[in-house]
């Protein structure tokens, strides 16, 4: 049996940043464009005729939606929604999108969509399926609300089980820093959380070692394996994303990673920064940061499967800046008095909207 608290947690109408939203159930509150599963019989659901002449597509045992309904991560995760019990909750990866968390695509590094987790006690016998994972940990109250109609874990719920199930230590801190750039959770609130609610689960000992390593200010995926394996090859840890002037406090430009003391600074380039106005401008962007006397080292794609070449390169870059007079510092990483820090998770709670969209409205999407 549910406590009253556990009954209350469950059937919260919950959407950040807009208040409480009741009386919305799973099919009234998705949003539009996304199909609920329907059974057979149903008032919208098909007829037998209709799934056995392929005009819809099974989701699960009983459930079915029309076949030209694109798969879409937000349509996964619907469907997984659907095959919820009476408690019980979506979680990991999926949670997180569906809170607003867009860099979570569903997909791993192989682009194959990774299953939608979900959490529902060890009291139901849902089955794992293709597509589905299925978590019997019980939810401690607190840990479930509802947001657009679905049953999800609270964030930091969600962040911790992707970190703990996560294939390697960088998958476990990529979760978490694509989480924190959307404001989600916070490394504090990641350490309390561990101590006062996860305690000794599985996977535990991992969220816990890796909470020095994390880092609230990453833009993309790949900016924390860049950091790690900097740290990796014996440098100091450099600061993520944080701004960069003259002496005199004009901004020059804000590169993924930089360690202001040795005068290095590194970028990750991609697919995107290849050709067109992107390049134009690394390349202009990179001039401007050896005239102030920094040295630079560029990560590629090709890096991530093999980081010696990235190491290599790396340590020729402090090798390089060592060299340089004590005068050749021309650069400063102190923002002046009139920039407006947007550097950790907390700082970017306080903003307006209007200040967000102004000041965070530079940082790349998904």
């Amino acid at each position: 049996m549910l406590s009253l608290r556990d009954r209350a947690v469950m059937n919260e109408e919950y959407v950040p940043g807009a208040g409480p939203l009741r009386g919305l159930g799973p099919r009234e509150g998705v949003p539009a464009g996304l199909v609920w599963p329907s059974r057979r019989g149903d008032a919208d659901g098909p007829t037998a005729w209709q799934t056995r002449s392929g005009a819809f597509r099974r989701t699960a045992r009983g459930l079915w939606v029309p076949a030209d309904v694109p798969a879409s991560p937000e349509q996964r995760i619907v469907e997984a929604a659907a095959c919820l019990p009476a408690y019980g909750a979506v979680t990991g990866w999926a949670a997180l999108r569906w809170q607003g968390a867009s860099w979570f695509e569903g997909t791993g590094r192989d682009l194959q969509p990774l299953p939608v987790s979900i959490a529902v006690g060890d009291r139901h016998a849902v089955r794992p399926r293709a597509g589905l994972s299925v978590s019997q940990e019980i939810l401690p109250p607190g840990t479930i609300r509802r947001v657009r109609g679905i049953r999800v874990t609270s964030p930091l719920w969600s962040v911790a089980h992707e970190m703990r199930k996560a294939p390697s230590d960088e998958a476990a801190a990529v979760a978490f820093e694509l989480a924190a750039l959307h404001d989600l959770v916070s490394i504090a609130e990641l350490a309390e959380f561990v101590d006062s609610t996860l305690w000794v689960r599985q996977g535990v000992p991992r969220v816990r070692a890796l909470l020095p390593h994390l880092e609230e200010n990453s833009w993309s995926p790949t900016e924390p394996l860049m950091r790690l394996t900097w740290c990796r090859a014996g440098h100091p840890r450099p600061l993520a994303n944080r701004p960069v002037f003259t002496l005199d406090g004009r901004f020059v430009g804000t590169p993924d990673l930089v360690d202001p003391e040795a005068g290095v600074y590194g970028m990750y380039d991609g697919a995107l920064h290849l050709t067109g106005t992107v390049r134009h401008e690394d390349v202009a962007k990179e001039a401007a940061y050896r005239a102030l006397g920094l040295e630079g080292v560029t990560m590629m794609a090709g890096d991530l499967g093999d980081r010696g070449p990235f190491v290599a390169r790396l340590d020729e870059a402090y090798a390089r800046a060592g060299r340089r007079a004590p005068g050749q510092r021309r650069w400063r990483t102190e923002p002046p008095s009139w920039w407006t820090p947007t550097f950790t998770v907390e700082q970017r709670r306080q903003l307006t909207a209007a200040q967000r969209t102004r000041l965070l409205g530079y940082r790349p999407a998904a």
